[in-house]
């Protein structure tokens, strides 16, 4: 798949990462439609990416959000791609996280996403791509972001069955591990403060690798454990087996 005529859906356009792709995509030849819940910087996003108008939903109203994909397939004359760039974040530690908060995190960070993408596979042609952004505190715990944390490994392993059984109909899934990142968000957290957090990466290089990532059909996108940088990968590492204790 190229980027260059991808008819692409990123829900969560009005956000640093989601825009910044949104922006990259098009530059790259993309016909994009943005989908945000703040009407105000949908519009002018959608400005700044001189294409459709933008879709307004609300990530609690799940029917809502599974109908984002056949929306923009109207708008574009069909669809090949869509990205999920939205979420939220909340610290405290695990037996401290009020039960709202819990609920929220997941309903945002999982189940919306599982929303939009589960509505986009049935409208994306063959070698389409579905994609989302979750984070390297999957596979890297750190203390104050259980509940965090539960969210984005609940959205995993949603995708990584997804890729499993989309594979026969051609259709790839990217899930997206980035690391801390200079978006403000842990700035933006639902409760809580932020633990001491390493200085945020520069968004740039990572919005580049996640389209990529998308175009190329990959699996996973990751910082690379030596220097750090986007690292792609594509098929999804199998569990490794441990013998049992007798």
């Amino acid at each position: 798949m190229r980027l260059d005529g991808l008819r692409l859906l990123v829900a969560g356009a009005t956000g640093v990462l989601g825009g910044g792709i949104a922006l990259a995509a098009v530059e790259g030849g993309a016909r994009v439609v943005p989908a945000g819940r703040d009407l105000q910087r949908l519009a002018e996003v959608a400005r700044r990416l001189g294409g459709p108008p933008g879709l307004v939903f609300e990530a609690y109203d799940l029917d809502a959000c599974r109908e984002l994909a056949p929306a923009a397939a109207d708008l574009l004359g069909g669809l090949d791609a869509v990205l999920v760039a939205f979420g939220v974040v909340a610290f405290g530690r695990a037996e401290d996280m009020p039960a709202p908060v819990e609920e929220h995190l997941m309903a945002v960070n999982a189940l919306a996403p599982m929303s939009v993408l589960g509505g986009a596979v049935h409208v994306i042609g063959r070698e389409g791509a579905i994609g989302a952004l979750s984070g390297v505190v999957v596979d890297r715990p750190t203390p104050d972001t259980a509940a965090y944390g539960a969210s984005k490994a609940a959205l995993c392993g949603w995708l990584s069955t997804v890729r499993v059984e989309q594979r026969r109909n051609g259709i790839t899934v990217l899930d997206a591990r980035l690391p801390h990142l200079d978006t403000g968000l842990a700035d933006r957290a639902v409760t809580g403060t932020a633990p001491r957090l390493p200085r945020g990466a520069r968004t740039g290089p990572w919005t580049t690798a996640v389209l990529d990532g998308l175009v190329s059909g990959a699996a996973l996108l990751v910082p690379d454990p030596a220097t750090g940088r986007a690292r792609l990968l594509m098929q999804e590492p199998r569990p490794t087996r441990t013998a049992t204790p007798r």
